[in-house]
């Protein structure tokens, strides 16, 4: 009877356990994010300036922000979401999906949507993240489904 006690007990505390709120993570400490969108490799820049977690699903965070391609501005909302955490000695990996719409602003507006992987080392003396790296990595797609285009972006 114990046994199956402690049991019960051991799985209610998995069942509950929550992951830890990264929302500042995905702000990228107030610098946007650079990559290339489209064949030509253009540049882009993407920044995030809210970032909230879910809280019904703690492996969520709803982010909003803008992106520039040239002269163009546009404002955006979205999520990204965590499906794998690989902890590792020297270095963490967190992976994930993403998809950020953009205000329908015309031929130029669209939704960004693909993976994401997070690596970082962890600083077991100073209890703090080191050499954080963030790579965002899908397609661009206009809302009239007319342009189509392959994106990549690091922080930086």
């Amino acid at each position: 009877m114990k046994k199956l006690l402690l049991l019960l007990i051991l799985i209610s505390n998995f069942a509950w356990a929550q992951m830890p709120n990264i929302a500042n993570v995905w702000t990228n400490n107030s610098k946007p994010y650079i990559g290339t969108i489209g064949n030509e490799n253009q540049t882009i820049k993407l920044q995030i300036e809210i970032s909230e977690q879910n809280r019904k699903n703690d492996q969520e965070y709803f982010v909003s922000g803008y992106t520039i391609i040239d002269k163009n501005k546009s404002k955006y909302e979205g999520k990204l979401i965590i499906t794998k955490y690989k902890d590792g000695k020297k270095r963490s990996v967190v992976y994930g999906d993403y998809e950020l719409a953009e205000e329908n602003k015309g031929k130029h507006s669209g939704v960004f949507s693909g993976k994401f992987i997070y690596t970082f080392n962890w600083n077991k003396k100073t209890e703090k993240i080191e050499n954080p790296y963030i790579e965002l990595f899908g397609n661009w797609k206009s809302y009239d489904n007319t342009l189509d285009f392959k994106t990549k972006l690091l922080n930086q």
